[in-house]
């Protein structure tokens, strides 16, 4: 019986050994070739820690929405801005989170009948109520910097929620709304913080 099993084992050890071999070449092109993303640890690195991205956890239920080419884009021009002003991972994450409550990631110009008063851009800003003009306020980068310094302004609004620190600047009148967005900011900050 002794003999039998042995034989059973170093069979099976040669077909692994066997398969080893013969997939050993397939994939070690395959680890050559893929991308650092793949792997995750060189990645996962470089991202922001959670813990600064959601300092205080989120909020109520969170609201997810798919993005296309153009709110991608306009996620990098705010992350891109954010790190111009100065300011750390958790600012972008105020500010792209109010963007998607504001107008989800769309740079929106005038809206006619259907606009909020004459609100544009990212941000909803007006134009009546001194953020700039409508080129200005309809410029990304622009129109970050504006939220930003708004930010800067409000006293404390790093230990603050997020959709409480938002409303300060936004003086919204759905002032809540701004934490469904908090999650799916904080993903696109650290997918785009150092991209």
């Amino acid at each position: 019986m002794n003999t039998i099993l042995r034989k059973s084992v170093l069979a099976a050890a040669g077909l692994a050994f066997t398969g080893g071999v013969f997939a050993g070449p397939a994939l070690a092109d395959q680890t050559v070739t893929a991308s650092p993303k793949s792997t995750g640890v060189a990645v996962q690195a470089d991202k922001p820690a959670k813990d600064k991205l959601i300092p205080h956890g989120v909020q109520g239920e969170q609201s997810r929405i798919p993005l296309n080419g153009e709110q991608t884009g306009n996620v990098k021009a705010i992350v891109k801005a954010t790190k111009k002003a100065g300011m750390d991972e958790r600012a972008a994450v105020v500010a792209v989170a109010t963007s998607l409550q504001e107008s989800k990631l769309e740079n929106l110009g005038h809206l006619g009948d259907r606009n909020d008063h004459d609100s544009q851009g990212l941000f909803q800003q007006r134009p009546s109520s001194g953020w700039g003009s409508v080129e200005q306020i309809t410029d990304p980068e622009y129109s970050t910097t504006a939220f930003l310094k708004g930010l800067k302004q409000v006293d404390g609004w790093q230990e603050m929620p997020l959709t409480q620190a938002a409303q300060k600047v936004q003086v919204s009148a759905y002032p809540f709304h701004y934490a469904q967005w908090e999650s799916q900011a904080a993903d696109l900050v650290a997918e785009h913080w150092n991209s």
